[in-house]
């Protein structure tokens, strides 16, 4: 958005008509100054998060005429002071009259245009040149940092899918009180956004899909499953061929920390199903290892975000890294699929393992959930499931199928196939197309993930890949991932994320080089759009639905997909000659 457009959505913003009791006539006079007994919590969020100086001016005439029911006003003020004072609340009954509120929202995904490509073909050279300058801020930024940071921003617009019903899953599904609470007022506090002229301020147009993260707080962190895709965006610079010596060797000691980081500092002991001691990967190793500044930090304790737990996805991203990089610590002789067993849904039986089940428009059978027990027992975000997690599982066990013996083991092998079924149903039924069906991810990067996931089996033995991908699904899943992303996203209108997406989504299908163009053309245009922070913008990587649009991503991030949708964009060309 220009900056001209900026400035008038926040002159409507802070000079529109009040149409009914706003944000801070409901919460003020129970949370602004409250210091009786009941949750601490949730009266420190509202201030922190809600109740700020930076947005009580955006919203401070963002009012809804039904408030002006004293009925209806008074029952929604009396379930959030249910949720204050109450020491098991009825989370349901407390989420209704906010669910009913946020069925009056109505949000889309983005619907780019169709796009023209016309236009030269970036040469090798040119592809060269920002493989090199996007390897370039990556080692840079290690050097300086110590690490390559990511960065997480709220979207306080909320995501399109998360309707009433969806709301009260999350609110009812998630575990720890102050998940609950964050995810109560934040949705609350996304309808008065909504309807108001702060929504053009708040979550502005954009180009493409991957949602810019131009939020002015983005708080910086690291976590093992970064640095998993930063090791992979490293190794694929090293077989380009392109890195000077010095760059090798610069390459070669981040990997190499990166992996400690990933299989050492962030390894956590778990209980197996079976009550055997495994370890896996948290999502965020405990302080000070996340990096988070000091102001952050505490805002982060503050906002109810202190317990993290161990995920599959991480775990599945880091074991594959590892593996890649040539690592030899022991934890990877564990054969995950042992492990994953246990939290692999079985038609129907174990589903209440998914306590959070906002994309229930798919068939979980045989997919692995996400979020993993600590060994207090701890699971603050519930349960919920992920499809492009589920490619992860298959990728890692693709890798280390001989080490885990996974051919031999009837049980793996059969993890394998009811995995691979899960992304067939999902495939054939069109919903891997759904923004809907993906808790953190965009479809466009399941196509992405998917390739990726292709790659690692069909480097396999045939006679391995037949036994692994027996009805060939893959082969099946294969054409319709490649007519989406050549019908749906490079034929409109794509951002440098996008069209990164699409590279890697293409080079690992062996798709015809002609469909390369579009992206290509895509990523040159935009080089040099990331001013003094990098070669290109921070997107959306991934995204949280609960309990608000969290979006992950970083300037890094998108020089490290970009890298690796280019070198394999540039060894498809070569090899077309």
């Amino acid at each position: 958005m220009k900056a001209s457009s900026l400035a008038r959505a926040a002159f409507d913003a802070l000079t529109a008509r009040k149409d009914g009791p706003t944000l801070y006539d409901l919460c003020d006079p129970i949370f602004r100054r409250h210091t009786g007994s009941g949750d601490a919590h949730i009266v420190k969020f509202y201030n922190t998060a809600l109740g700020n100086p930076a947005l009580r001016p955006l919203l401070r005439r963002a009012g809804l005429p039904e408030l002006r029911d004293p009925a209806r006003f008074k029952a929604l003020q009396d379930a959030l002071i249910a949720a204050r004072d109450q020491t098991e609340p009825d989370w349901a009954a407390i989420g209704q009259p906010v669910a009913d509120l946020l069925d009056t929202v109505s949000l889309q995904h983005p619907r780019p245009p169709k796009a023209s490509h016309a236009g030269a073909t970036p040469s090798i050279a040119d592809i060269d040149t920002v493989i090199r300058s996007c390897a370039a801020h990556l080692l840079g930024s290690y050097n300086k940092n110590g690490f390559i940071p990511t960065y997480a921003a709220f979207n306080l617009i909320g995501d399109p899918d998360m309707h009433g019903r969806e709301f009260l899953m999350a609110l009812t599904g998630l575990n720890a009180r102050g998940y609950k609470n964050s995810t109560l007022l934040f949705t609350l506090a996304r309808i008065f956004i909504a309807r108001s002229p702060a929504a053009k301020l708040i979550n502005p147009p954009w180009a493409g899909i991957a949602e810019p993260m131009w939020e002015p707080v983005q708080i910086r962190h690291r976590s093992a499953y970064y640095d998993a895709f930063f090791t992979e965006a490293l190794l694929s610079f090293g077989e380009t061929g392109l890195a000077s010596q010095d760059q090798t060797a610069q390459s070669r000691r981040a990997i190499n920390a990166m992996i400690e980081f990933c299989l050492v500092t962030s390894r956590e002991e778990v209980k197996s199903h079976d009550g055997s001691s495994v370890n896996v990967i948290t999502a965020l190793a405990p302080p000070p290892h996340p990096r988070f500044s000091r102001f952050f930090a505490q805002i982060k304790q503050d906002l109810g975000f202190g317990i993290y737990v161990p995920d599959c996805d991480t775990t599945a991203c880091s074991f594959s890294a590892a593996t890649q990089a040539g690592s030899t610590d022991p934890i990877l002789n564990q054969p995950l699929l042992d492990f994953y067993a246990g939290y692999q849904v079985n038609d129907g039986a174990n589903e209440p393992l998914v306590t959070v089940p906002i994309n229930d428009n798919i068939n979980y059978d045989g997919a692995i959930a996400t979020w993993i027990d600590n060994l207090a027992g701890q699971r603050p975000y519930g349960n919920d499931l992920d499809p492009t997690l589920n490619l992860d599982v298959l990728e890692v066990s693709f890798r280390n199928c001989s080490r885990w013996q996974v051919l031999e083991t009837p049980k793996r092998l059969e993890t394998v196939h009811r995995i691979i079924g899960f992304q067939r149903r999902l495939v054939e039924s069109g919903a891997f197309a759904d923004p809907r069906s993906h808790i953190y991810y965009l479809p466009e990067l399941y196509c992405a993930y998917f390739g990726r996931c292709y790659a690692a089996l069909r480097a396999l033995p045939e006679d391995t890949q037949r036994k692994l991908d027996p009805d060939g699904t893959f082969e099946l899943i294969k054409p319709h991932v490649l007519a989406y992303v050549v019908n749906e996203l490079i034929a409109h209108e794509m951002n440098a994320f996008d069209a990164a997406l699409a590279l890697i989504a293409l080079g690992h299908l062996g798709a015809e080089v002609s469909l390369f163009i579009p992206p290509l053309q895509c990523i040159m245009r935009s080089r040099s759009e990331g001013g003094r922070k990098g070669p290109f913008k921070a997107y959306e990587w991934n995204k949280m639905k609960t309990p608000t649009r969290i979006l992950v991503g970083g300037p890094e991030v998108t020089s490290a997909f970009v890298l690796m949708g280019l070198a394999l964009a540039r060894n498809a060309m070569q090899q077309s000659g």
